[in-house]
């Protein structure tokens, strides 16, 4: 306290030799800081979900919060993707003079209005692809350009995608290096400096006194693991891959039989349409597709992308795609639901209210965090490749993970357990982005495709005066200005990718070897702290033996 006295009355006889403009400088600079400070502050409460997501923290640990800050992560991408495509699609048909849709459906009498919101308002609405057959909005100021505007703009939600969720993954990439790198300093940060001691409230306590304790499992269960799979002896090797070979084998099985469940039942499905017997079939037939594919995700938790048959389609075949992205969305959504109430509560009950030996043998189920990560990816896989044929999709998908989140929410804390073996939460965020990474590569390979190669539906849409989606973008750079058109012609040749591509290549070595380098450095930093250490411990042991 004394030397903080000193340092302050130092600072204060300093303050007085300034004159006023540094005085009034210094003074402003403290000002905004210290806003800035409280501003971050303010916005730290208006986060989503903040509250909760402390307190699952504090009962499951970090594992769990992890999937859930993941599905915060997903709701707030898909509020901006919505934002996107209804500000630079939807806003201007809605606002403009003159400016509507067309449908290429023929309404049929009698069917009654629930087979109209299943089958997703088929091209009636702003819902899908087929209502903005629209070329150009003329305002009185200037002209927008719909076709072009819609191409833009699916291109930047993929990209805004990429450029996200790679961010995200390389901050929890930085962390998991960071905590693998010296398992004892973790150790050693969590009992002398993980408490908070400007905590003074009785429950806040309790939370981060099991949150502490849930860290220190983990990292404890993770030293088991890493010292039983050390002392695995070569036969023990030999026999867990044959026996990794074989699953991985009968994955692959499973994984081509589902692939050909959702060949033979699109198909059905397609010829079944064409003649219609009464309403309960005809949803059947029109779902059938939707339910093998849930199906098939709820069974194998694996991630495959939607074979989609571009034959017998109606003349708008992009609205088609849009309603089974659609209906894909609906069902999945009603599956999580309905396995949460009709699987999960009862069993807990049971567990819980019979005392039956396969009741206990059954036991209280555990949050299977990676099936219910796979559940939201393939949610949000199927979102980046219907949002370009049906625009109002990641509407559709926010309010989806919206609610699944308290779903969730209420399942944990009342029907589930704490995981068995626990899960860091650096590594799972950093899983999850991976396998969200690879959802978002299979998502453009679709979407690439069909905006690139396949015909335009002449029939409805923006394109319809387009061979492709994608010829928009040359027509248009070709009416630009001599100046900026060579620019653009330029920036998009082959001698300038591959000239970006080298000097990309050459910045990651620089960054490698730069990176190796620092390595080096704390290395040998480390080696002399421990040698500067070693020599004080011998020059005390020899001062004290010359002085007995």
């Amino acid at each position: 306290m004394a030397e903080k006295r000193r340092d302050k009355d130092q600072r204060l006889e300093q303050a007085k030799d300034l004159s006023s403009w540094s005085q009034w400088k210094q003074s402003t600079r403290r000002t905004l800081r210290r806003l800035k400070e409280d501003g971050f502050e303010m916005l730290s409460n208006l986060e989503l979900w903040r509250g909760d997501i402390h307190v699952i923290e504090g009962m499951f640990g970090t594992g769990i919060l992890s999937y859930f800050s993941f599905l915060r992560f997903l709701v707030l991408l898909n509020f901006i993707m919505f934002l996107l495509m209804f500000g630079f699609v939807m806003l201007p048909i809605i606002t403009a003079p003159h400016a509507s849709g067309n449908t290429t459906f023929n309404h049929v009498d009698g069917l009654p209005c629930l087979f109209q919101i299943l089958k997703g308002f088929l091209e009636q609405t702003y819902l899908f692809y087929g209502y903005y057959k629209v070329e150009t909005i003329h305002f009185p100021k200037f002209t927008y350009n719909l076709p072009l505007a819609y191409l833009l703009v699916t291109i930047a939600y993929l990209f805004l995608s990429l450029i996200w969720i790679v961010k995200r993954s390389a901050t929890g990439f930085k962390r998991k290096l960071v905590q693998d790198e010296d398992r004892f300093q973790s150790f050693c940060n969590k009992i002398f400096a993980g408490w908070d001691f400007c905590i003074v409230n009785d429950s806040a306590a309790r939370l981060k006194r099991s949150s502490l304790l849930y860290e220190l499992k983990t990292d404890l269960e993770e030293e088991r693991i890493k010292q039983k799979i050390a002392d695995r002896t070569r036969k023990e090797k030999c026999r867990i891959y044959v026996i990794r070979l074989i699953l991985n084998l009968f994955v692959i099985a499973v994984l081509a039989a589902c692939f050909y469940s959702i060949y033979i039942a699109t198909n059905f499905s397609q010829k079944a349409q064409m003649t219609k017997v009464n309403f309960i079939l005809d949803l059947i037939y029109e779902y059938l597709p939707s339910i093998v594919i849930t199906l098939a995700n709820f069974i194998t938790p694996l991630i495959f992308s939607l074979i989609i048959q571009f034959e017998d389609y109606s003349p708008c075949w992009e609205s088609r795609v849009g309603q089974e992205m659609y209906k894909l969305m609906i069902f999945d959504f009603i599956i999580i639901g309905a396995v949460t109430v009709f699987v999960e509560f009862p069993r807990k009950l049971i567990v819980d209210y019979c005392d039956c030996g396969l009741a206990k043998w059954w036991g209280q189920q555990e949050f299977a965090i990676p099936q219910n990560v796979l559940e939201i990816v393939y949610g949000q896989t199927i979102c980046w490749i219907g949002t370009f044929y049906c625009p109002l999709l990641p509407a559709i998908c926010t309010i989806k993970y919206f609610i699944i989140f308290y779903i969730k929410k209420v399942t944990l804390v009342n029907n589930c357990r704490p995981a068995t073996r626990p899960f860091r939460a650096s590594s799972s965020n950093f899983f999850f982005l991976a396998v969200l990474l690879i959802g978002l590569a299979l998502a453009c390979v679709p979407v690439t495709i069909g905006i690139a190669q396949i015909s335009c539906s002449q029939a409805c849409g923006p394109f319809v005066n387009y061979t492709t989606s994608w010829e928009v973008l040359p027509r248009t750079v070709s009416q630009l200005p001599a100046g900026a058109r060579t620019f653009l012609l330029a920036i998009s040749s082959e001698a300038f990718a591959v000239s970006l591509f080298v000097i990309t290549c050459l910045a990651m070595f620089y960054v490698i070897a730069l990176a190796g380098a620092h390595k080096r450095v704390i290395n040998q930093l480390r080696e002399q702290l421990v040698m500067v250490s070693s020599y004080s411990n011998q020059s005390t042991w020899l001062h004290n033996s010359t002085v007995q």
